[in-house]
């Protein structure tokens, strides 16, 4: 399972594991921007990944520079890229691993393109020819959030990349 941040993924993973199905996290998000925030996300999703003992994949690469060079000349669609260039990703690793299957924690969220998601997670899952394991997990969004409450998760106030994050405090205005 891709794996954007520990309070959108808990509800995810236990969905999964209810249905029966092994979970392994995937961190890999080059989207997310400063240093910083990359940081305190990775981190608090290696600390629960131990507390519910998942495996874990860490990209370890802070992607700051590679993400803002692909979506520099297009900002206002950067969406599209960094949806898919994460999927892409998690297809790959998937197939490399001889995992069956992907998902991602983007699917919880109420504020992410939903249907695009799928659209490109679809295409990477052909692509590497594994599954992709489609979930509609926005009816959890809230008790995620509560969960991550209770557990005194870091919780971040954007969605990831810089841009976001200035959108953000221009709407506040």
């Amino acid at each position: 399972m891709h794996i954007c941040c520990a309070p959108c993924a808990n509800q995810c993973i236990d969905s999964l594991r209810m249905e029966g199905l092994d979970v392994t996290g995937f961190w890999f998000n080059p989207n997310i921007h400063p240093y910083t925030e990359w940081r305190a996300r990775k981190e608090t999703l290696e600390q629960y990944a131990r507390m519910i003992h998942m495996p874990l994949i860490v990209d370890k690469t802070y992607g700051l520079r590679s993400f803002i060079q692909a979506v520099a000349s297009d900002i206002d669609g950067r969406c599209g890229y960094c949806y898919g260039v994460r999927m892409e990703e998690t297809a790959r690793v998937a197939a490399e691993r001889g995992f069956s299957g992907f998902t991602t924690s983007l699917l919880i969220s109420p504020y992410q393109q939903h249907e695009r998601i799928v659209k490109i997670g679809m295409s990477a899952a052909k692509k590497y020819q594994v599954e992709f394991v489609y979930r509609d997990f926005r009816p959890l969004y809230e008790a995620g959030r509560a969960r991550a409450r209770e557990l005194d998760m870091y919780m971040q106030k954007y969605c990831g990349c810089i841009f976001s994050e200035e959108e953000r405090y221009l709407k506040k205005r």
